[in-house]
């Protein structure tokens, strides 16, 4: 129960399957960016974080030296 196909036909199923495969593609290519961007967004809100966090200890331990300072003089 073979079924033979025209020659044109044939074209046409080997066309498809060709654009077929290319927008799958297309749609892994897309899939692996949006993770490659995800990834790249929470690290750099992480970093964000740490980085201000950082600035307020250091805010904070300036005034802490300036009112100790005060204090002593």
């Amino acid at each position: 129960m073979t079924e033979q196909l025209t020659k044109s036909r044939q074209t046409a199923e080997i066309a498809f399957a060709k654009t077929q495969s290319q927008f799958l593609a297309r749609g892994r290519a897309i899939e692996e960016q949006d993770a490659i961007t995800s990834a790249r967004d929470e690290k750099t809100i992480r970093l964000r974080e740490a980085r201000l966090t950082r600035e307020r200890e250091a805010r904070e331990s300036a005034t802490a030296a300036l009112v100790a300072k005060r204090a002593r003089t």
